[in-house]
């Protein structure tokens, strides 16, 4: 018999351990629990080095607590600086980091807009937390079937809601497309977090210089604020710069 190991995020104790319990009597499913993003990515890192990775995770939609080394997701349509769903941004992070497991967001009430962030984040399936066990065990065997699952009355909402990020995508990348390369550099640093000073360093520019580049894409993506520009790029699809490796040359061709 092929088993299905399923790991539990929740941050209420009691809902997490009774979900798993119910779980854990299903002759074909393994299954553990974690009350933190932090606890979660530690077990799905020791699993993996074990040589027993998980399959699926059933995460809780409101997942409390900042998770650390992920960034958090950036919303379908307007950006909020606080907004932003932790247990949406962990989907996002696992995805990144193991992405043969599939993701399941458990939620207290059916939200399009946040169903479609999860899709977007890379969750398969979103299921209201007063489900029944059968109805929840047809979604994580059917998740491993690459299969998305959605309650019916959330379809139109969705679909909606994964049009309009479209729409916002295009838009997004048609600003970021008028940055210079340089700038675009500059944007790719401030994406992964790095401020003025830290900026300079890596690219062998006074911090002077660094602000006006800073400034000119605040002002070309007609935004006021350093979290709604990295918001933004991450939209049109802009990554970090790669902290792990060589700074920019100095004389580099960036202008």
């Amino acid at each position: 018999m092929v088993r299905i190991r399923v790991l539990v995020v929740d941050d209420h104790r009691i809902f997490a351990e009774s979900l798993a319990a119910a779980l854990a009597a299903e002759p074909d499913v393994d299954v553990s629990a974690a009350g933190s993003g932090p606890a979660a990515l530690r077990s799905l890192e020791r699993a993996a080095a074990e040589g027993r990775r998980f399959d699926v995770l059933l995460v809780d939609a409101d997942l409390g607590g900042n998770v650390q080394g992920i960034r958090p997701a950036v919303p379908v349509q307007e950006v909020s600086e606080d907004g932003l769903v932790d247990g949406i941004s962990l989907v996002a992070g696992v995805r990144t980091a193991q992405p043969a497991v599939r993701i399941v967001v458990l939620a207290e009430k059916d939200d399009p807009r946040r169903a479609a962030l999860a899709l977007q984040a890379g969750a398969s399936g979103w299921v209201a937390k007063d489900c029944s066990l059968s109805r929840l065990l047809t979604v994580i065997r059917g998740v491993l079937r690459d299969e998305t699952h959605l309650p019916p009355a959330l379809l139109t909402g969705v679909l909606r809601e994964l049009t309009a990020a479209r729409k916002h995508r295009t838009e997004s990348e048609r600003l970021v497309e008028s940055l210079t390369p340089r700038e675009r550099e500059v944007l790719r640093c401030m994406v992964a977090g790095l401020g003025r000073k830290a900026v300079a360093e890596r690219l062998y520019l006074s911090p002077h210089t660094v602000r006006t580049h800073m400034q000119n894409v605040l002002g070309k993506l007609g935004v006021h604020s350093t979290l709604a520009a990295v918001a933004l790029a991450r939209r049109a699809g802009v990554g970090p710069v790669d902290l792990t490796g060589d700074v920019v040359e100095r004389g580099g061709q960036l202008a």
